[in-house]
Order: structure tokens, then sequence, then C-alpha cells
């Protein structure tokens, strides 16, 4: 048994169990008055992992190399902010889309059902470790419905909102964005995933779905690409999303 001055040591917390469920510091233990070096050097770690993923850069050369395997048209945008400095300090900024991106989707506008948009938000290390896993169950879902895709569309320095301007300008019923969500002290590589119907600029929280914590320690690839669906199903069936969209999915009686 670990020896401490006083209380609980790591070996012995009761909270242990939890462990198994969860990567949040709990039985951490302590020492004295304070936690003991290792989970404190632990924490500081995660710190450092967490501002490392706020300013990652996403892999475009390597995103579109392996999106190629869906056979979809990759396109390359930027919002309004300029750079990473201006894109933490002005979100408005983020939210829209610079004027050679707009007329660069205006070339490529369509009728399509759905629009994908990947942009790094607060974690574009989350998008390059985790996307191409998630589209690896989404798209086949999709391609299976006879849903017509646009072209894929990656926004650097986007914000969740930027994905209606995209979407609108490609004509699009319904937009999915899948952005890098902020990193957590337990968890800097989780991706969010947004549904809109009818995305046009203006749009609220509100008129949105999310599905959070994409990762292989948290929500994993294939359930998450089938919780997508079904809300996309749904979405089409009601036309709508957002407020109004509920996940009955495995309800009893439903």
């Amino acid at each position: 048994m670990d020896k401490v001055i006083k209380g609980l040591t790591t070996h012995d917390s009761p909270l242990n169990p939890l462990k198994e469920f969860t990567a949040a510091r709990v039985g951490i233990g302590r020492t004295g008055t304070s936690i003991p070096t290792k989970q404190s050097l632990a924490f500081k770690l995660a710190h450092a992992h967490a501002r490392d993923a706020v300013y990652s850069v996403l892999d475009i050369d390597g995103l579109s190399n392996d999106i190629k395997q869906f056979n979809l048209p990759v396109l390359l945008l930027h919002s309004k902010a300029g750079n990473r400095a201006e894109y933490l300090q002005r979100p408005d900024l983020g939210r829209k889309l610079k004027k050679s991106s707009a007329n660069q989707l205006k070339e490529y506008t369509g009728d399509y059902d759905v629009s994908i948009i990947i942009a790094d938000g607060l974690s574009a290390a989350a998008i390059n470790e985790n996307v191409i896993g998630l589209l690896n169950h989404l798209i086949p879902l999709f391609t299976a419905a006879n849903l017509k895709l646009a072209p894929v569309c990656f926004v650097e320095q986007g914000r969740v909102a930027v994905s209606d301007k995209v979407a609108h300008l490609l004509n699009a019923k319904l937009s999915v964005i899948l952005i890098g969500e902020r990193p957590g002290l337990s968890s800097a590589d989780s991706i969010g995933a947004y549904l809109t119907y009818g995305p046009k600029p203006g749009l609220t929280d509100e008129s949105r779905n999310c599905i959070s914590n994409i990762r292989p320690q948290g929500l994993m690839f294939k359930p998450a690409a089938d919780k997508i669906f079904y809300l996309i199903q749904e979405a089409f069936r009601m036309k709508l999303t957002g407020i109004g969209l509920k996940d009955n999915q495995g309800l009893i009686g439903h």
C-alpha cells in the first residue's frame, strides 16, 4: 500500500472503479493538503495537450487524399478570420465565409441533399485524427439511402455557423458540419457534428442538433454515424432540425 502523510492514496480510493468508465480526474488521492506529484504532472500535461489542440492545424493534404476513396469533390475554403489569433479573439469572423471562398462555392451550386463541411474549430487535431474514421461509416449510409452529396468542404478557421453559408451557396437541403470541439483536460480530440435543415445565413443554435464527443474514447465512430444518420432521416421527414427534432431512437414504444 502506498504511504501518504494523510488521507487516501490513488491506490486506496473508493472512486477507482469509476476510472473504468471515464477519463475524468477521479480518485486522484492527496498528499497532505495537496495532490500527489504524479497527478499534478499529469494535469499539467493534459493542459498542454489542450493548448496544443487549440493551436493545431488541419492536415489538408492528408485528409484530402484520404477522402478520395469516397469519389467526392473536395473544396478548400476559409473563414473571414485571417489567422488563429484573430479567430480566437473574433468568433464572429469564424462564422463568416471569405469572399473568395464564397465565389468558389458558386461554381458548384447544384441540387444536393446533404452538404458535409469539415472545420478545424477549436481542435484541428481532433479532425486530423478522427474525421476519416467517422466518414468511413457515415458516407456509406448516405450512399445507401441515395442521398445526393455536395462536394466535401474544408473550412479553415471555421466555426459552426459558417456551415449555413456554405450549404446555402451549394443549395443543399441539410448541412452536416464536423468540427473540432473545445478541448477538455481529458479530451483534446473530440469531434462535434452539427446538423441544420434548410441552412441559410442568420440561423442560430436552436435551429441545429448536435452529437458531441465523437472519438475512440467517447462516442465511437459507428454509433456516432448511426445517430447522425437517424437524425438526418428524421430531419428530412419532419423538415426541420433543432429544438423541434428530438432523439427518440431506441425509446420503448416509439
